[in-house]
Formats: structure tokens, sequence, C-alpha cells
């Protein structure tokens, strides 16, 4: 075998060692925040934001950047890193949503080389973030266009997936692989391990689709505090009567709904504080390998790389609040297993698709590659084998891109402002207390974020009246 025909495998070998996954290129980063050190994390999101500006990947950098920045009470920062992830999703959403040129070159390696878009549940949260950090700056007019613009966001989103799903199908069968597709997605063993990637919805709370409870539950808050006539107060009645229906438990729901009731009837608001909790850490993706069940002579090796949704277990459970007499525990109103878990489902069939798409044009230009090489020579041709089959192999990578430092659950609770404007707030496992002084408010609202329960807290406030 000549040297000419050994360096045509060259570029299959170089792929072997090419593709990394989001995990391993963000190892640094989220290592110093599972560990607490939030600053570290923010510089070291910032300078990957940065280097990555004008990547495929630039968006859930910048997200990822943005919210380090917000625990860190750099909120004009934040608020800059999330307009321009904001800036490249709008321009996804306007233009047509991805090139034929980039179509083609994820069906011959995989599809995390397109660039990422942001899901549903990340561009709600920009916004709700988006909102709050204004908040946290006083500016309360910018905080009513975010909070506006993440409504919209849960309103247009069923359609948009719905538009999707169907793309991928019509793309899906206009491929000269369809039949060999349906076969691996008809086959029961794929199908059982196909079912392992997702979670089990029914041990999460029962959320319709798209939703965000907590993005509904500030917007009424924000509107019944804000409140600047009749409307504001009817939007904040709606928005409680919504978060009632996923949370039916939470009692300080229903005291907000009965006080923006008073309100509707003349009354003013009294002093009021609520303290909302962000625990732990949303979910994350790991690559799981599967072996497609299609047999293609001259093709060693056919399988494909999907994402697991994985849940992180390791976080405080709730608050103690204490103000004056009174004490009050935090109660669920969002969980964001359940926001993720559900749209990971209703993504998965997309994923399937669009795998086996690529895994089956891969599979058949490896036959190609591997039968021309065997007419020349038996030798060769086993070479080309081992040498697809690796190629093949080590191009599958799942995309594992996701917002990592989103929180596992967001919780709150109301109490009367004490006189002294005093609270004690320790975690649910006692490890930890920190006694707190409110603002000059009628409604204060103290925001508590906790990433493990090795952590500290960060607590930051402002007032909404």
């Amino acid at each position: 075998m000549g040297w000419g025909k050994l360096t045509f495998f060259l570029p299959l070998a170089a792929v072997l060692c090419g593709c990394t996954t989001y995990q391993q290129q963000g190892l640094e980063m989220t290592t110093q925040w599972r560990a607490g050190n939030v600053q570290a994390a923010a510089d070291a999101y910032s300078k990957k934001a940065q280097s990555k500006a004008k990547s495929k990947d630039a968006i859930i950098w910048k997200l990822e950047e943005a919210t380090a920045l917000r625990v860190n009470g750099r909120f004009q920062e934040s608020i800059e890193a999330f307009k321009q992830a904001e800036a490249l999703i709008d321009r996804y959403e306007e233009t047509a949503r991805v090139k034929l040129s980039q179509e083609a070159a994820a069906l011959l390696v995989n599809q995390a080389l397109l660039p990422y878009e942001g899901r549903t549940y990340d561009k709600i949260m920009l916004n709700t973030y988006k909102a709050l950090n204004y908040m946290n700056l006083g500016d309360i007019d910018r905080a009513r266009v975010e909070l506006i613009r993440a409504y919209q966001r849960q309103q247009d989103a069923v359609e948009i997936n719905r538009r999707r799903i169907e793309k991928v199908q019509e793309e899906a069968a206009k491929r000269r692989e369809k039949e060999i597709i349906q076969k691996a997605e008809n086959d029961g063993q794929f199908k059982q391990q196909i079912s392992g990637l997702s979670p089990d919805l029914n041990s999460l709370a029962p959320y319709a689709d798209y939703v965000n409870p907590f993005t509904v539950f500030l917007d009424g808050l924000f509107f019944m505090a804000t409140a600047t006539g009749p409307s504001d107060l009817e939007r904040a009645r709606k928005s409680f009567e919504r978060v009632m229906a996923f949370s039916p438990g939470n009692r300080y729901v229903a005291n907000d709904l009965e006080t923006v009731k008073q309100l509707l009837q003349g009354k003013r608001m009294p002093p009021t504080t609520y303290v909302i909790f962000e625990t732990g850490r949303a979910p994350i993706r790991e690559q799981v390998r599967i072996d497609i069940p299609i047999i293609i002579t001259r093709v060693s090796y056919v399988g494909a790389a999907f994402p697991k949704l994985v849940m992180q277990p390791d976080y405080v459970t709730g608050l103690e609040v204490r103000g004056g007499n009174c004490v009050e525990k935090t109660a669920l109103v969002c969980s964001m297993d359940s926001v993720i878990g559900r749209e990971f489902k209703n993504e998965l069939p997309i994923i399937i698709t669009k795998t086996l798409v690529s895994t089956m044009a891969k599979a058949t230009a490896n036959y190609f590659i591997n039968d021309a090489m065997e007419r020349q020579d038996e030798v060769l041709g086993l070479l080309s084998r081992l040498l697809t089959a690796g190629a093949q192999a080590a191009v599958n990578i799942a995309d594992l891109r996701t917002w990592t430092t989103l929180p596992k659950e967001f919780q709150y609770c109301r109490l009367p402002t004490p006189p002294d404007r005093k609270l004690t707030i320790t975690t649910a496992n006692g490890l930890q207390k920190t006694d707190y002084v409110l603002q000059d408010g009628v409604v204060n609202v103290v925001l508590v974020r906790s990433i493990s329960p090795s952590t500290p807290m960060w607590i930051t406030q402002f007032k909404l009246q």
C-alpha cells in the first residue's frame, strides 16, 4: 500500500481527537461554580464568552457568564451579557433557522456543530433575569418591558415547537435513508434505550408545556406592587391564578391572590417582605452511546450519541425566615427540573430524527469509502473499515450544550415586614444562618442564591414600593 493511499485516511484519523463536548470545554468554570467560587467562575465564564463571541456556542457561554455575574451582584454587566445573548437569539429567529451549508456539515459530523440558538426556557429565563437585574438597579420601567417580553415568549413557544417538529420530519422523509431510519425507530431494543434518556415526568411538577411558573409569579408580584391602575392589578390577579394552578398547595400564592383582590377593592398594600430562594443546580446533559440496529455491509460501526438529562440532587431544600414574631418557610413555586425536563422530552423526537439522519448519512458515506478501498486492495479495505469506524465513533458526539448555572428550584415565602426591619435567614439543614437588614420600602424583595449545601448563600435585595 503506497503513501498516497495512506494519506487519504489522515483527515479521518485527525477527527479521532478533534471533538470535545460542552462539559469538557466548561470543566474549569463548572468546577469553580460547584465549589461556590462564584467570582472565579464569573471571570472564567467571561473569558470563555469573549473567546467564543463569534462561534456557534456564543449564546450559551453568554448565558452562563450573565448568570455568574448576576450572582456576584454585577447587575449592569449581567444585563449587557444577556443583551448580547438576546441579540444573537433574535437574529436566529429573524433569519433562516439553519443554513443549508451548516446542515450539510452537521450530517457529516454531528449536531453539536450547529449554532446554539437558545431553547425556549433559555429565552424565558433570559428576560426574567434581565427583569430582576433591572429591579435590583431600581429601573422599574425596563423591568416591566422584560416581563412583558418573557410572557410573549411563553405564548409563542407551543406553535414554534410544533413547526420545528414538522420541519424535521419533512426533511427526514426526503432522505434516501428514510426506510432505514424508520426501521431503527421501530426497533424494540432501540426504543427501550431511547426511553431512558428523558426523565419520568410523572415524578415532576405537572406544568404546561413551555410555562415557567416562576416567571408567571414574578409577573404577578411586579404588577401587583408597581400597579399604575386597575389593568396592572388585573394582570397580577391572572398571573397569580395561573401560578395557583401549578402550585395548588402553596399558601403564599393564595395570600398573594387575596392581596391583589383587596387592592382591586381600593385597599392599600401592607408592608410586606418577599424572600425568593434559588437553590441547587439545573439538570445537565450527559452523553449516551446507542448502537443503531442496522447492519450495513462494509461498515464496522453504526452507532449514535444521544444526550441524557441528568438531575442534580445536591441542594438546600429550603429556608426558614424569621422576622419579628413571624416565622415562615419557603415553599416551591417552580421546579426547573420540571420546566427543563418537559422541554427536553418535547425536543427528544427532533433530537432522535436528526441524529439518525446524521448517523445514516455518515454510515452511507463510510460504505462507499470502504467499498472503494476494498476494491483496490484487501488490506486497504481492512484499514479503511477500522479508520472509518473509529472516525464515526469519534464524531458521534451528542449536543450537550445546556444552561448549567440555572437553579434547580425557585421557592419563596412572604411575611409582614418586621418593625425593626431585621430578618434571620437559616437553611433547612441548619448549617447556615444569616441576619439581614431590610431597606426602607413597602414591598421588599430579598433574593437568596444557594448552589449546594456546602456553599454559602448570596443575598441581595430591592424594593418595589
